[in-house]
């Protein structure tokens, strides 16, 4: 997937002027936060829960040398190969040297991210080879000229029922529907014949479990499933950093997987898939691959950032964040979206080539309290925007008003003086008690009316209030 996240506010200010993704963001809005809500109070300890799930991901990034090493005996004790891939094109290369060795010609795919890294589909078909994509949204995109993802449970959120019915209606040749199950039952006839015809099935993976080399399915709609025992070869792709030690801590981390992605209790389909087809058994691969990934996740783990790689991929940061509920998964223009992706995407395409995702926040910190694994994110973000200043990246005005600001911080009295006489000089730009218009600060106040100072400086109102103690 090509990386465009150095256009991020230009890619963000065209989606904030678009007017069917605006309407499609707001249905999206009220969906998943209620749910999620309502889901958690099913648990009777949410913040252990949390806490526990926290604690088995660092237990597995800590050691995360040492479980790669027991996943992988376990793997290969029970029929399965594992391979390790260093680059995204190792990736591509690993998948089609398999395909060539069981004289593969086509494909089918449940939803994998780390494919979306390497752009494999594409790799896939310049090899001469079919490929499919399964999932739902998946499939909508990729038949709409493979149009990223713009979210990491839901690629296709940013289209609305009518998008999608115009589109099956384009490609498949069928009357327009406006039903969204007559749509979903086209794409499932659409597909069928590609899970009976299909040499080869590759997945990603939502957890790979160390103790018995087993990988963990997570979906809602059966794909996966059919995609890992119907086709003879199923190659399950994911990134080092998705071990867990036992499958005790997967059904820990089960309890906060669903409910903070969707909002359910749990999910349809959760498939636990450990080694190849034994004598007798009907069902699953006869070939079976395991392909782990770094792709910068090491460099990650030995940063500031590492605590990233706690991730789970519930998408339940973005769907909180008021900065990506406006402007849509394609404006950070790569993979991974959202406040997760402001932190990851940096640390895997390199900070100098998106410059501007570390600053996509507004540092609520909504994305920290939602988060099932406690990722700091607001924490981190700002550890890569104080990279991004010491490095150098940032504008020069920008580094120079932070000098400036820092010199004039550590001058108390100075610094007050400063604050009275900008509080004045912003209530000569308001009307009404709103600012629509403020020279130097048009990043704020082109898209939004700022209110203006109400009273005096908090300065003012703490030395008011000192004294006032003082009397007592």
């Amino acid at each position: 997937m090509q990386v465009a996240s150095m256009n991020f506010v230009a890619r963000a200010h065209v989606n904030l002027h678009d007017a069917q993704l605006q309407r499609n963001l707001k249905k999206f809005q009220g969906k998943f936060v209620p749910a999620r809500r309502n889901a958690l109070a099913e648990l009777d300890d949410v913040e252990g829960t949390r806490e526990a799930a926290r604690a088995i991901r660092q237990r597995a990034l800590d050691d995360l040398d040492t479980w790669l090493g027991v996943f992988e005996r376990n793997a290969q004790a029970r029929g399965a190969t594992v391979l390790w891939a260093e680059t995204p094109a190792d990736i591509n290369r690993l998948v089609l040297e398999i395909a060539a060795r069981h004289a593969v010609k086509k494909i089918i795919k449940s939803k994998s991210m780390v494919s979306e890294e390497s752009a494999l589909d594409h790799a896939i078909e310049a090899a001469g080879l079919t490929v499919i994509e399964t999932d739902l949204g998946e499939y909508i995109l990729q038949i709409n000229d493979y149009e990223p993802p713009s979210h990491i449970i839901g690629p296709a959120l940013h289209k609305s029922k009518e998008e999608v019915a115009e589109l099956f209606h384009r490609k498949h040749g069928t009357p327009k529907k406006d039903d969204i199950q007559a749509l979903c039952l086209e794409a499932r006839a659409a597909l069928r014949e590609h899970y009976l015809s299909a040499d080869m099935g590759i997945t990603g993976g939502n957890f790979f479990v160390a103790e018995t080399g087993s990988v963990v399915l997570v979906t809602n709609e059966g794909n996966a499933t059919l995609t890992t025992t119907l086709p003879k070869v199923h190659v399950a792709i994911s990134g080092i950093e998705k071990i867990v030690p036992t499958l005790e801590d997967v059904a820990t981390l089960m309890r906060l997987l669903p409910r903070s992605a969707t909002g359910q209790s749990i999910s349809n389909y959760v498939d636990i898939l450990t080694g190849t087809k034994g004598p007798g058994e009907f069902h699953g691969a006869e070939h079976m691959y395991f392909i782990l990934v770094d792709s910068g996740r090491t460099a990650v783990l030995a940063s500031e950032v590492r605590d990233a790689l706690r991730c789970i991929r519930c998408g339940a940061c973005m769907n909180h964040c008021p900065v990506y509920q406006n402007i849509g998964g394609h404006s950070y223009g790569w993979v991974y979206p959202g406040p997760i992706g402001s932190i990851l995407t940096p640390m895997y395409v390199g900070l100098e080539n998106a410059l501007d995702l570390p600053q996509a926040s507004t540092f609520c910190n909504q994305c920290g309290v939602v988060c099932p694994v406690k990722i700091p994110l607001p924490d981190l973000q700002r550890k890569l925007r104080e990279q991004e200043f010491e490095r150098g990246l940032r504008p020069w005005h920008e580094r120079a008003g932070l000098r400036a600001w820092t010199w004039l911080a550590r001058r108390p009295r100075l610094y007050g003086a400063v604050c009275g006489v900008g509080v004045k000089m912003l209530r000569r730009f308001a009307r009404n008690g709103m600012i629509s218009h403020l020279p130097f600060g048009a990043g704020w106040t082109a898209e939004r009316d700022m209110p203006a100072p109400a009273g005096r400086t908090f300065r003012d109102l703490y030395r008011e209030s000192a004294r006032g103690s003082a009397a007592e």
